[in-house]
């Protein structure tokens, strides 16, 4: 048996792994594990902030869902991966957190390719919160590329079920770098707008917000916008959204559990409205953030003093 970590080996970044808390330096999985080598896995990522989880449960759910769907198993039921999710948060000290849980395919046995031989795996982290777009960089806002690569279909890879599939969205990044821009929004091959790199997108246009409603991943941060778009009477529409509707947006703005609602202000180098972030978008950050002091919300982190 190992011998027990110290408390201040765990600040700053923790890891779940093995039944045992460790320093997110020293976090390891066997190579053998099939979501390293076929990304045969899924995962969900939840933040924490000024001490609090929020919307925990919403991310509970999906994470759930996204197992059943692959045939996954874990011998942990909700309540001990909430426990563990807290634990990881308590340990790391951090009271602004980016907190990830991980079920993966695992290890087959010997000489098995048949992945109901595998023993699902369960691994959880927190580490400092990690933004898409830091709030210094928000209040500029972002140039946007709509890039030519296309996303993986639906039809192929369920886009519901948060996956690691990435390489259609790395590719697609590596364009927007090489034409001057931040990040990248990627489509479908009918020319629809789908998703980027861990965020979906809105579009505005005459006070109504649109945003794809198909192709997606149904992210969490997307459904809060929704919800407040009935909250504040700020019409809302799930559909086909075409690249050209957002090129010819009032205003563009991205959502992600890694940032919250983030400004586009420059779509393919052309500046949306005046080239600020607009005020549709601004009056949903503000209340997107002061969400987080609502106990429907939130889930506070029991901080153990020292």
């Amino acid at each position: 048996m190992n011998p027990p970590v110290s408390r201040s080996a765990l600040k700053g970044g923790t890891a779940y792994i093995d039944e045992q808390f460790v320093p997110i330096s020293e976090a390891r999985i066997p190579i053998l594990d099939w979501g390293f080598l076929r990304s045969d896995s899924t995962y969900d990522v939840v933040h924490v902030w000024q001490g609090s989880f929020f919307r925990l449960d919403d991310h509970l759910n999906r994470f759930l869902r996204g197992m059943q769907q692959l045939h996954m198993t874990l011998p942990h039921n909700r309540d001990r991966i909430r426990e563990i999710l807290f634990e990881c948060v308590k340990l790391s000290g951090l009271h602004d957190a980016y907190v990830e849980m991980i079920c993966t395919r695992g290890v087959p046995t010997a000489g098995s390719r048949d992945p109901r031989h595998c023993i699902n795996r369960f691994y959880a982290f927190a580490v400092p919160f990690v933004w898409i777009a830091d709030p210094e960089r928000q209040k500029e806002g972002l140039h946007l590329i709509i890039s030519h690569v296309h996303r993986i279909p639906e039809t192929s890879v369920d886009p519901t079920i948060k996956n690691y599939h990435w390489l259609d969205l790395v590719a697609g990044l590596y364009e927007a770098y090489s034409r001057g821009g931040e990040t990248a929004i990627l489509s479908d091959r009918e020319g629809n707008a789908i998703e980027g790199p861990g965020f979906n997108i809105f579009v505005v246009k005459k006070g109504k917000l649109t945003t794809p409603g198909r192709g997606v991943l149904e992210g969490i941060t997307r459904r809060t916008v929704i919800e407040m778009g009935q909250m504040l009477n700020i019409p809302v529409e799930t559909r086909n959204v075409s690249a050209e509707e957002v090129r010819q947006a009032d205003e563009v703005f991205i959502t992600s559990t890694a940032g919250g609602i983030m400004p586009v202000t420059k779509v393919d180098s052309r500046l949306l409205g005046d080239g600020k972030p607009g005020p549709i978008t601004s009056q949903l950050h503000k209340q997107y953030w002061s969400l987080h002091q609502d106990s429907r919300y939130v889930s506070p982190v029991p901080y153990v003093s020292e």
